[in-house]
């Protein structure tokens, strides 16, 4: 019986004014639990297994449920690799002429076009094969005079025909000569007409993701990195080293399931394009590069772990090791019965990796299971109503 409750019945009656009664009845009040105050949790259990949530509970909001999926069977552990850059749509841009930098025409991060300057140089190298090229030009325009003079002396028989062929050999000389300067400028991207500045221009399309040049910078052809590079950010490869044990395993046009730290819930899906030829005699592992489909979301050079698949159309089920509960020799996940109702329900494994499981009993594709919290909601369950 409540305190306070006793210690009014137990006072000996008395007088009381009506001052001294309303106080009491506040005591009363005060004192015994009122029949419509809030429950204490929250949360409610509806049998051992189970656990039921009011609407709007707090704990729902660190739960986080997804729907159960299924994978092709994976051949072998996980293979450490690495994403980098797809070769085939990258172009590591050298200048071929010496020179100084004068202006940037791209950041790294932009966007650019086939054939869009990237630096500007003022180079040596150009203005003298410019004027290599004129002067070229001017010998052939003098040498085709002569040989046309010397054709209408021999003809004339003013001149012996030696002589008209002497001219006509200087000619051909001149012409070649002129050739060679032309072509020198056509590779350069420059014509006869221009001066002693070169723009350095990327051949494909894409994004610069490097630049090795700043204003001012003395820019050389035999320089060991390149000035800039261009590539397609959404066109990458994986590689792999592949230990020599795993070769019998892995074939070209093989499926694979990747995985990177920066995205842990999420599966991207490769190709085996190619497998070297010979093992590395020193590390006795094998090259092998692999097709990504990055969804724009995969960075090069990000370490990633690569499963090879079975080629073959059986599946299994796998869940994150997030949603297992381990009790003993058993496992459980927590299953969404409906919403807000979870139930506790034993599964049998397959297979247990770092990241997830497969699971052989107990799950079905589709249903909806806890993959963030499940030990919270196995600690509400242990602790009851």
């Amino acid at each position: 019986m409540n305190t306070c409750f006793l210690n009014l019945v137990l006072t000996p009656v008395r007088p009381m004014r009506a001052m001294a009664l309303s106080s009491v009845l506040l005591c009363l009040s005060l004192c015994l639990p009122s029949a419509h105050a809030a429950p204490a949790n929250d949360k409610r259990t509806r049998a051992n297994n189970e656990v039921v949530f009011a609407p709007g509970a707090s704990a729902l909001s660190r739960l986080m449920i997804a729907p159960v999926s299924e994978i092709p069977v994976p051949v072998t552990e996980p293979l450490n690799g690495k994403i980098v850059f797809d070769e085939n749509r990258t172009a590591r841009i050298y200048s071929p002429v010496a020179g100084r930098a004068l202006r940037l025409r791209a950041q790294v991060g932009d966007v650019v076009k086939a054939g869009q300057a990237l630096l500007e140089l003022d180079s040596p190298d150009v203005g003298g094969a410019v004027a290599d090229a004129r002067k070229a030009q001017a010998d052939l325009h003098l040498k085709q005079q002569a040989l046309e003079r010397s054709r209408m002396l021999v003809e004339g028989g003013v001149l012996a025909r030696k002589e008209a062929e002497v001219a006509a050999a200087d000619w051909e000389s001149a012409r070649a000569e002129s050739a060679r300067a032309n072509a020198r400028l056509n590779n350069l991207g420059v014509s006869t007409g221009g001066s002693d500045h070169y723009s350095l221009r990327t051949p494909i399309a894409g994004v610069v993701v490097e630049r090795n040049a700043n204003p001012g910078t003395e820019v050389r052809p035999d320089s060991p990195n390149p000035i800039f590079t261009v590539t397609d950010p959404n066109r990458l490869w994986a590689s792999i080293d592949l230990p020599e044990r795993d070769l019998s395993r892995i074939s070209q046009g093989q499926k694979l399931s990747i995985q990177v730290d920066a995205y842990p819930d999420e599966t991207f899906s490769g190709e085996v394009t190619s497998i070297g030829v010979m093992v590395d005699p020193v590390t006795r592992r094998i090259p092998v590069r692999c097709s990504v489909d990055s969804r724009g979301k995969l960075k090069p050079e990000m370490y990633a772990r690569l499963t090879p698949l079975d080629s073959s159309q059986h599946k299994v089920i796998r869940v994150p090791n997030s949603a297992l509960i381990t009790e003993g020799l058993y496992s459980y996940v927590f299953v969404e019965e409906q919403p807000l109702h979870f139930k506790k329900r034993q599964v049998t494994l397959d297979v247990q990796r770092r990241e997830y499981a497969t699971v052989k009993q107990g799950l079905r594709v589709g249903e909806r299971i806890v993959t963030g919290g499940a030990l919270l909601l196995n600690a509400e369950l242990l602790v009851g109503p």
